[in-house]
């Protein structure tokens, strides 16, 4: 059912290899038919069977970039963990590539949970997920439909479905801006076609303009710098394809997201330019919950938004292990 994928078996992560994990290199597949891949970072000298964390993200990100970090630190503190590429990506299954979906991308998560279910070193009933930028919006859609998952955490997240339809800061939220989309995205679907090929949209934009906002500079700043450059990273190079993203327009996440009951850390940086996303998703989260007294928003004071890629000063390790061990008592 898995199909071959090629794996890169030397270390070409953008941080270094700790000596307290064994790692290697796993894949699995989803209810698609898709292979995935992953690094499996376990603690050395380990015992029995361990609680689990998978973890993905950015969005247009590589397991060998801030998924690959977290996923590795998480194991040094006792977890088993996995670091996945999404469908479409980095070292993944899935044709054509560069393509996004709020359904595939929430099952590629839901794949991960029984990948890890069924391992002889994990126990089951203590699994979790951690999504970074816009697979924080994905980790809390698959906590909001899979009742393995018995703690999340969201860490500078994107609501990918948010800002597709309404743009950066809600500032294209009209019908009319919508339409424009529409009408582009549709155009270039007819140019596709005609190439047999898939234009691509563009990473985060090089040479960086002097007048760029400074989201985009924090952007840049990480992706097409030695900081956290990786040559499958999207971000990095040529990004998603133009329409590579063109269903989040239509088929918003987190509708039932009030409805999760397994507990939920939101972690942002106060400065970042998506805070509101977090806002906004915890507010929504807990209106009308039954479940709310295991809900916590977090904000990190004076963090941005890629502070929390890889600033490992700054992401609280502490306080995610401490959640994740009082979640899977």
């Amino acid at each position: 059912m898995e199909e071959k994928l090629v794996l890169t078996q030397e270390w070409d992560k953008t941080f270094p290899k700790s000596e307290k994990v064994n790692h290697r290199k796993v894949t699995f597949y989803n209810r698609y038919g898709i292979t995935l891949a992953a690094d499996l970072y376990e603690p050395k000298d380990a015992q029995g069977k361990l609680a689990a964390i998978a973890v993905c993200g950015p969005f247009g990100a590589v397991k060998e970039q801030a998924s690959g970090l977290y996923a590795q630190i998480m194991a040094e503190r006792g977890f088993l963990t996995i670091a996945f590429d999404p469908s479409f990506t980095g070292e993944s299954g899935g044709q054509p590539r560069y393509m996004a979906s709020p359904d595939i991308n929430t099952e590629d998560f839901q794949a991960a949970v029984d990948f890890l279910s069924v391992q002889d070193n994990v126990d089951p009933e203590k699994i979790g997920i951690i999504g970074i930028c816009g697979w924080g919006g994905m980790a809390l859609n698959t906590a909001a439909i899979d009742t393995r998952i018995k703690a999340t955490v969201a860490s500078t997240m994107y609501d990918m479905a948010r800002v597709g339809a309404k743009g950066y800061f809600d500032a294209e939220d009209s019908e009319e801006a919508r339409y424009d989309k529409k009408v582009a995205w549709n155009a270039q679907r007819i140019e596709d076609y005609k190439n047999g090929s898939y234009a691509l949209g563009g990473g985060v934009v090089d040479p960086l303009p002097e007048d760029a906002p400074f989201f985009v500079k924090d952007y840049y700043d990480y992706y097409k710098t030695q900081r956290g450059y990786h040559p499958r990273s999207l971000n990095s190079n040529g990004g998603w394809n133009t329409i590579g993203c063109m269903s989040f327009i239509n088929q918003p996440i987190l509708q039932y997201s009030n409805e999760i009951r397994s507990a939920v850390l939101v972690i942002h940086g106060d400065k970042a330019h998506s805070c509101y996303f977090s806002k906004d998703a915890f507010a929504n989260m807990v209106k009308d919950n039954p479940y709310k007294e295991n809900k916590e928003l977090m904000l990190i004071p004076g963090a941005v938004h890629t502070d929390l890629y890889d600033r490992t000063d700054i992401i609280p390790f502490d306080k995610m292990v401490e959640f994740f061990h009082h979640a899977m008592q």
